[in-house]
């Protein structure tokens, strides 16, 4: 089997499994809905590796259509420290590839012991996560072979937009989903322009990601999945906080991924993206258009007219291409990552 072979054909199944999780859209927010406090004050979050920037995600998409703030949760304060904090009025939501990591689900009992309802989103309806959760969201997305999580976390993120849809206060207009199947199916069919820009980055020796808002959570997927394909350190930061600080590091020898879709903050991706040009660092904009992110040496073409909310499904799969074909052209097989493995057993 080629370098690459479990992982591409992954990612070649995420039409296919975000169409199945749609297809149970009017259970999930049915059963999502059951569990609803009376009086819906907030969420907390728990999740770690690629699920936590999936639950990321959610806190832009919850707090978005619910306007009810969203926490993500620090494990270490109630596993370690002992914290039952108290939750009447919220719902803990624990997101787990596979559902088998003991932190999550102790994390979990312990929010639920301090008065949260719980949701669980996982791939295992048999997993410990799952048996803390009073509602369990099957994501359907069957065993993944390869270590990097593809098809698992945009089923996430499509899981947590679906809950946001089923949670939102009166008024939330909910994006449509047809634009984002049409351009999953078209990203999957031509991986062309990743695997030019992976070309162009293969020699690179330091990366950093570039995102804002409902993108900020694949600019650090988009990292890690670089990171543990690769082993070149990729980091992932929201412009502000790349121009505050680590702006100072680029140069000649740094390329940077610009995520951009239009909306409200493509100008602050615009920006950085400038300031890096101007600075030396090399440019990839992965976007609509090549001239949403100035000074861009290479593009990786993501199809317009997915709504803003919903428009990271579609991103992450092309960080996903850009790791899997950046990984090959480095001599890396990215199915099985140096010291990696499937389930990492923290708690």
């Amino acid at each position: 089997m080629s370098a690459g072979a479990l992982m591409a054909g992954e990612i070649a199944e995420q039409p296919r499994v975000i169409t199945g999780l749609l297809g149970r859209g009017a259970a999930i927010g049915a059963a999502v809905d059951a569990v609803r406090p009376p009086v819906l004050r907030g969420f907390v979050l728990v999740a770690r590796g690629s699920s936590d920037h999936a639950a990321i995600y959610g806190r832009y998409v919850l707090e978005h259509a619910t306007g009810c703030p969203v926490a993500l949760a620090a494990p270490s304060l109630h596993t370690r420290y002992g914290v039952v904090p108290e939750l009447d009025g919220f719902l803990a939501v624990g997101v787990s590839q596979s559902g088998r990591t003991p932190e999550v689900a102790a994390t979990m009992q312990i929010l639920r012991a301090g008065g949260a309802r719980t949701v669980a989103i996982c791939n295992d309806e048999t997993s410990p996560l799952a048996e803390v959760g009073d509602v369990v969201v099957q994501l359907g997305a069957g065993e993944e072979r390869a270590v990097p999580a593809t098809k698992t976390f945009t089923a996430q993120l499509a899981a947590f937009a679906l809950i946001a849809q089923t949670l939102a206060r009166t008024g939330w207009a909910p994006p449509p989903w047809g634009p984002v199947l049409d351009a999953l199916a078209a990203v999957v069919a031509d991986d062309s322009d990743a695997r030019t820009a992976a070309d162009r980055l293969s020699a690179a020796e330091r990366l950093v990601q570039v995102g804002r808002a409902f993108l900020y959570p694949v600019a650090l997927e988009a990292g890690l999945k670089i990171s543990e394909t690769t082993g070149l350190v990729a980091t992932g930061y929201s412009p502000h906080d790349l121009l505050h600080g680590p702006i100072a590091a680029a140069s000649a020898g740094v390329h940077a991924l610009c995520f951009s879709s239009p909306g409200p903050v493509a100008a602050d991706v615009a920006a950085a993206a400038a300031a890096l040009t101007a600075r030396g660092a090399g440019v990839v904009a992965i976007a609509e258009h090549r001239e949403d992110v100035p000074g861009a040496g290479a593009f990786i073409g993501v199809p317009a007219g997915t709504d803003e909310l919903l428009a990271p499904i579609v991103y992450a799969v092309r960080a996903q291409q850009l790791a899997l074909h950046l990984a090959v052209a480095r001599g890396v097989d990215p199915d099985r990552p140096f010291g990696l493995t499937k389930v990492t057993r923290t708690a």
